[in-house]
């Protein structure tokens, strides 16, 4: 990974992450990148410009008014002189401004003013980032070319929980890094799964699992970012679509995911199985609310579910499979054993328990294929489906040229 002599111009909008940007700086240094920072009047209410002149050893500029700076066209020169524009944290206020095309201040000017890829790493309420607004601006910010990194989930400064926060600095500075060559899956059809299943019992009872569908939609963005055209097929998840995905499929039980995901992958070169899908599933479905009898039991006889992973891997023609396995124990010996089983190209498997896996912001995986594996450590989700994602695309490679 190198980024010596590459330019970045990092934009600082107001929020309390900017402490974040501090700490980006010093690592986008560290690998001998040329790092200019421009603050919005609201960055400065959190961090001292003095703070990140000191860190980068240039100029901040902040105001678009600065007469000094602007007596040669100050932000002209930054606009043509940026390589990539990174702006953390991306405020709501910042985000809406660039949408519309606004350029009240200097950092709006210089995005617009360059021609140099914009990347955009939101920082704000779990709240906000839901509102339809925001998403909306983000969808047309994506149209307009702008590459969104993040935002990770977890707790946030104002005590909520729920994504919103700014990815951590490694991650954005690795990230930048890997913009800098030929994306990994440039030209590849993606298709991931990802949730839980939720099999009905009756109108208000239903089986499901824990699955809270991050992980798997935080894989489907980084395929995004990976240059790739992504197929997001979902179970019932309150998850907004991962930036750049090409498509979304919403389901709700096994058979429909696994109707969903035959269909679709007839497209795709690569198939990332995610999802938690069910095993099993009520052999009748009453058409009205079961009825709680004093002293009787309830007895549910279940039926197998279809499994997806298998029915793509006895196809004659079948995308690249990674599957994941998710277990509370003895997790290496169940992969390997599914691996071999379904006949699939790579493993994904991970502890569940312990804060991981399931209900967690974090997680780790150990990977297998036929004649290796490799370790990922636990990380955000959001790193570590990047870092899947290259593990995917160098597989990819060397099985399928």
């Amino acid at each position: 990974m190198s980024l010596a002599q590459r330019r970045i111009l990092l934009g600082v909008s107001g929020g309390i992450a900017a402490y974040k940007s501090c700490e980006l700086v010093r690592r986008l240094r560290d690998l001998d990148a040329e790092v200019r920072v421009v603050m919005t009047e609201g960055a400065t209410r959190f961090v001292s410009p003095t703070t990140f002149q000191a860190l980068s050893g240039q100029p901040v500029r902040v105001s678009l008014w600065d007469a000094q700076a602007e007596a040669a066209m100050g932000h002209i020169e930054l606009a043509r002189w940026a390589e990539r524009i990174l702006v953390a944290p991306a405020s709501a206020d910042l985000l809406a401004r660039l949408a519309h095309g606004l350029a009240d201040d200097l950092l709006s000017t210089l995005c617009l003013a360059s021609a140099a890829p914009l990347y955009l790493a939101p920082a704000m309420n779990q709240q906000m980032w839901a509102h339809p607004a925001v998403q909306a601006n983000i969808a047309t910010l994506h149209r307009h070319g702008a590459r969104f990194l993040g935002p990770a989930a977890g707790e946030q400064a104002c005590g909520d929980v729920g994504s919103g926060r700014m990815l951590e600095p490694h991650e954005l500075r690795d990230a930048l890094a890997a913009s800098f060559g030929e994306p990994l899956l440039a030209g590849r059809r993606v298709l991931v799964s990802a949730g839980p299943t939720y099999e009905d019992i009756d109108p208000v009872r239903f089986i499901g699992n824990r699955s809270s569908g991050k992980m798997g939609f935080a894989v489907a963005e980084a395929a995004a970012q990976a240059g790739a055209e992504v197929t997001l097929v979902a179970g019932p998840v309150g998850l907004a679509t991962p930036a750049g995905v090409a498509r979304r499929i919403d389901v709700r039980s096994a058979a429909q995911m696994h109707a969903a995901v035959l269909a679709a992958a007839a497209q795709a070169d690569i198939y990332i199985g995610a999802a938690a899908v069910g095993d099993y599933r009520p052999q009748e479905v009453s058409a009205q609310k079961l009825k709680k009898r004093d002293g009787s039991e309830l007895v549910l006889h279940l039926a197998e579910n279809p499994d997806i992973l298998a029915s793509l891997s006895a196809q004659t023609a079948h995308p690249f499979l990674v599957g994941f396995a998710a277990e509370t124990h003895d997790v290496a010996s169940y992969a390997q054993g599914k691996l071999r089983h379904k006949g699939l190209d790579m493993i994904a498997a991970n502890q569940v328990g312990g804060g991981l896996g399931f209900e967690s912001a974090d997680n780790a995986l150990t990977l297998y294929w036929a004649d290796g594996a490799a370790e990922l450590p636990r990380t955000s989700k959001a790193e570590l489906a990047r870092q899947l994602v290259a593990r995917v695309a160098e597989r990819y490679r060397t099985a399928r040229g």
